[in-house]
């Protein structure tokens, strides 16, 4: 405990250091208590106040080191919370990283209490990369396959423990003392990076989105996914195989050998896109680096330590989203957009209403050849961050990915169309609606629903008939109209019993669809087509009763 607090003061001393030397001396004095501060930079360099703020703001944080570069990155897609001219200092955060001596042998012998030559032929002592959290190095094992080792840096994770105190602290102190920063909702943004974070850390969760990946695409031949080696792997240490493939931008390198790069941009934006619509887990960071071209044209996505999730709940409402889209719907997409928020407070609904219907007018009256995803993106960032709509995690994720794996496509097809990737996938949704057990599924999960406020009858109905038994229930009303409302009390049971008629019909005839016994035509049950159209003359007889009231 002692020796974390002695951590944590030493870090705050360097960030008291960095913040005097671009000038932030009045978050300084917060920190201290609104006491002033006449202290000088550990460094005795000269106070940085020249730029903007937003620019020292940038310098700060790459001088304070991976975690707050990281911090920065992951702040640089938020344009709901910051305003445009930080947002375009943050995306220029570079890391700066330093190459740290490691023995690997060592290193492998003591995670994994083995004998390196057991196992290894080779290993290259220089590291492939180096990352913030970790080095790769590449390596042979004793069977002659080549393999990726990716291995934790020393004591990176207290670094990255005290770090995101530090940052906690200043959320509070800027929430606190800030205007602006009181009405940004900050907190859940660091959670949100906190959780992000220490996943990435955490090599055992790599390798269990790398498996998750497998498991997803074994039947797609368009891509493949790594194999790892398990019996080499755990928390600071991921053992994977080696892909001996081609840049994906390496336009030259890709006709050698004889691999269509309008194909390659086309199936990995069709990748990306069914991992985010067909699985709802994606990759959250494909740029070029990222994503290898086998030399048989699969697609590789490598570095699987951040990865985008989607709730099944989220995925029905995005799905619904994308639908209502390709539709032109913009009632609908303003209706789906408020149940995916994580809140929102908005000013004008009609306003907002107007906003999403000029992004999809844009959107469908410019030539799918001409559009730019990141215009589109960014024009609906702005109607979010105007109608102040707080949206989930993923959702920033997937506007960054998006963005990413468009560029990646234009780079070697500039007439790459993302919008009309979607189409195919707005068909297959809709279809899947249409589909008789997605109906069946839907009915079942009314049915329950209905079952469910019908047991809470009795023991509501009990506690009235306590009051009344109690001498407790009083009755104040004024009814007008007597007449119309028996009426309309009549028509409402009555549409409550074909209610419960065609949801029972429906299960029955699922039952007997699936069990496929009796009579046929062609290759259907006379039964299930004969259930199957009772139950559609009901909704008919149904729809007729509700709107014509």
């Amino acid at each position: 405990m002692f020796d974390k607090q002695q951590r944590k003061l030493k870090r705050s001393a360097k960030l008291i250091s960095v913040l005097s030397k671009y000038g932030f001396k009045d978050l300084i004095s917060r920190m201290n208590g609104n006491k002033k501060s006449d202290e000088k930079p550990e460094n005795s360099e000269e106070v940085i106040s020249k730029g903007t703020i937003y620019e020292r703001i940038r310098l700060a944080l790459e001088e304070l080191g991976p975690t707050f570069v990281k911090l920065g990155q992951s702040f640089s897609n938020r344009e709901d919370l910051l305003p445009p001219e930080m947002i375009q200092e943050l995306q220029k955060l570079q890391d700066r990283v330093e190459t740290v001596d490691m023995n690997i042998q060592e290193i492998l012998e003591n995670e994994f209490d083995i004998s390196v030559p057991d196992y290894f032929q080779e290993i290259i002592p220089q590291p492939l990369a180096t990352a913030s959290i970790a080095q790769v190095y590449k390596g042979t094992l004793i069977g002659g396959e080549d393999v990726i080792l990716k291995i934790k840096k020393p004591d990176i994770l207290p670094v990255i423990e005290d770090d995101l105190l530090i940052i906690k602290d200043l959320v509070k102190l800027i929430s606190t003392y800030s205007e602006i920063g009181s009405k940004l909702n900050l907190k859940q943004a660091v959670s949100t990076f906190e959780k992000s974070l220490l996943e990435e850390v955490s090599l055992v969760n790599e390798r269990n989105n790398i498996h998750q990946f497998t498991q997803n695409f074994k039947n797609n031949p368009e891509t493949y996914v790594p194999k790892i080696y398990d019996e080499l792997c755990n928390n600071n240490v991921l053992c994977m195989e080696f892909i001996d493939g081609i840049k994906v931008t390496d336009t030259t390198t890709l006709q050698k050998y004889g691999i269509d790069p309008v194909m390659v941009s086309e199936r990995g934006l069709r990748l990306f896109v069914s991992q985010i619509l067909d699985y709802g887990f994606f990759h959250a960071d494909p740029h070029a680096g990222n994503i290898m071209v086998k030399k048989d044209g699969k697609v590789v996505f490598i570095d699987f330590g951040a990865v985008g999730k989607i709730q099944p709940n989220d995925k029905e409402i995005l799905e619904n989203l994308i639908v209502s889209f390709v539709a032109k719907n913009s009632k609908k997409i303003v209706r789906y957009l408020k149940k995916m928020a994580v809140s929102y407070e908005i000013p004008n609904d009609r306003k907002f209403e107007n906003d999403v219907e000029e992004v999809v007018n844009f959107v469908h009256s410019t030539s799918l050849k001409d559009i730019d995803p990141q215009v589109i993106m960014n024009k609906m960032k702005d109607v979010l961050k105007e109608n102040r709509l707080y949206m989930p995690d993923y959702f920033y994720l997937l506007f960054k990915g998006i963005g990413l794996i468009e560029g990646v496509g234009r780079t070697i097809n500039p007439d790459l169309d993302i919008v009309k990737s979607l189409h195919p996938y707005a068909k297959k949704i809709f279809t899947k609606k249409l589909s008789p057990e997605k109906i069946f599924k839907k009915s079942l999960e009314k049915i329950q629903n209905f079952t469910d406020n019908v047991d809470e009858i009795p023991k509501e109905l009990r506690s009235v008939l306590q009051k009344l038994d109690d001498e407790q229930f009083t009755i104040s009303s004024e009814i007008k109209n007597i007449e119309k409302t028996n009426h309309l009390i009549k028509s409402s049971i009555i549409n409550l019993i074909l209610t419960m008629v065609l949801g029972a019909n429906i299960i029955a005839t699922a039952i007997v669809f699936v069990s496929e016994k009796g009579p046929k035509i062609g290759e259907l049950s006379l039964v299930a087509v004969l259930g199957f159209s009772f139950s559609m003359v009901l909704t008919v007889i149904l729809l007729l009763r509700i709107t014509r009231k």
